[in-house]
């Protein structure tokens, strides 16, 4: 039997970062670094932190909705960085690190509109969501050393100080509202 899969892509600050996060959740069959949303073909990570592309540091996203929906994803994605801010995520500025949401069909435009809607009507943020909602042209695969690099380089000094704290805090946030914070594999 094979397994449904559908994919999303999500830009949400350093792809180390939110590759890590995800690669944990039950239901994910690939996480894959790389970059959208810009002009120029076949980006380099380089010429992507240089700003000039336009394109976003993203990762895609492989899932089974059998065993975990979009609207999971969704919420996990807005829980791990913040999509309030304007090109920035933590120390990492530039447009490479801007909140968006590359969709591959319109009922994924729509899932992803409700719920940053629904995040605004709540003020489930003390500042507006201003996340893209994007659909996504051409994805481009980052370069071989940034795959799976939380896993790779787990005593890093950014591993141990920016990546481990949002999967551990996610796991044992007991207190937060979000559902999907307790998806982790196990």
């Amino acid at each position: 039997m094979q397994i449904k899969k559908e994919t999303v892509v999500f830009g949400g600050g350093c792809f180390w970062c939110t590759e890590a996060v995800f690669e944990e959740l039950e239901g994910i069959i690939s996480v894959m670094p790389g970059y959208a949303g810009g002009a120029k073909p076949n980006p380099t990570y380089e010429e992507v932190c240089d700003g000039a592309t336009g394109h976003a540091e993203v990762i895609k996203i492989e899932y089974s909705p059998e065993k975990i929906t979009f609207k999971d994803l969704l919420i996990v994605f807005f829980y791990t960085h913040d999509p309030t801010t304007l090109n920035k995520q933590g120390n990492d500025v530039g447009e490479q690190y801007r909140s968006v949401i590359f969709y591959t069909n319109d009922s994924k435009k729509k899932e992803a509109e409700e719920v940053i809607k629904e995040l605004n009507d709540s003020k489930a943020y003390s500042k507006p969501v201003i996340t893209e909602v994007k659909l996504l042209d051409k994805f481009y695969e980052a370069e071989n050393y940034h795959k799976n690099y939380y896993q790779s380089n787990p005593n890093n000094s950014y591993c141990q100080l920016i990546i481990a704290p949002k999967s551990a805090s996610r796991a044992t946030d007991k207190n937060s509202n979000h559902s999907s914070a307790f998806l982790l594999s196990p």
